[in-house]
Parts: structure tokens; C-alpha cells; sequence
């Protein structure tokens, strides 16, 4: 079995104005266990096919993911950020099966309208 240890980020819910909430992403940082390792890539709409992966990594879990396992949004793994599909609750861990690779909507590309 193989170690993990890597950043995990939370969709947290924060009010910004009264009636209006924003998910900000807390990042924490964790400790665990790969449990399985397999690769798969699966036809998408474009001209490559996607490329999944379908790992479970046992963590060893504080009370903060504990309160927040359900906003876990992705899990960093071998360098890229991975979309968290399910979590089970396994006390004193938390098992995650992970998937797709998660597209940050905060990544800036260089590309400002009006300059093509």
C-alpha cells in the first residue's frame, strides 16, 4: 500500500452580503493511504478521450473533515487537483474515491476580450 500525503479543498459557504454566499476553498493538508490505483480513459465529446482515474485514498481524518466531508470538492494526486466523487466515513479516516480532474474557475488564461 502506498502513502499519500496532499492538499484536499473544501467548498466552504461564506455569506458576502446579506443573501448572497460565495464558495471559498479551504485548503487542508493530509496524510493517508492509497488503497487502489487504476487508470481508465473514457470517450469524451472532444477529439482526446478523457482520462479518469479511479483511486481510493484512505486519509486519517481531524474534525474539520469530519464537520466538512461533504463539501470536499478535490484532492491533489501526482501533481493535478481530482474531483472527490464519494466519501465514506470510516472513524478514525475517510475514504475517498476519486475521478475526473477538477478545473479550477480560477485559473486565468492570459485571454482578455478584444485583443484576437
Amino acid at each position: 500500500m502506498a502513502r499519500y500525503h496532499g492538499n484536499i479543498g473544501f467548498g466552504i459557504q461564506r455569506v458576502t452580503a446579506p443573501g448572497v454566499f460565495r464558495e471559498e476553498i479551504v485548503e487542508r493538508s493530509y496524510y493517508g493511504d492509497i488503497s487502489t490505483n487504476i487508470r481508465s480513459f473514457e470517450n469524451g465529446t472532444g477529439l482526446n478521450d478523457n482520462l479518469q482515474i479511479q483511486n481510493t485514498i484512505s486519509i486519517v481524518a481531524d474534525a474539520f473533515a469530519y464537520q466538512n466531508f461533504h463539501t470536499m470538492r478535490w484532492i491533489e494526486f501526482m501533481g493535478s487537483k481530482w474531483k472527490v466523487r464519494r466519501v465514506e466515513v470510516q472513524r478514525p479516516r475517510l475514504i475517498l474515491s476519486i475521478g475526473d480532474v477538477y478545473n479550477d474557475q480560477q485559473i486565468q488564461t492570459g485571454f482578455s476580450p478584444g485583443t484576437c
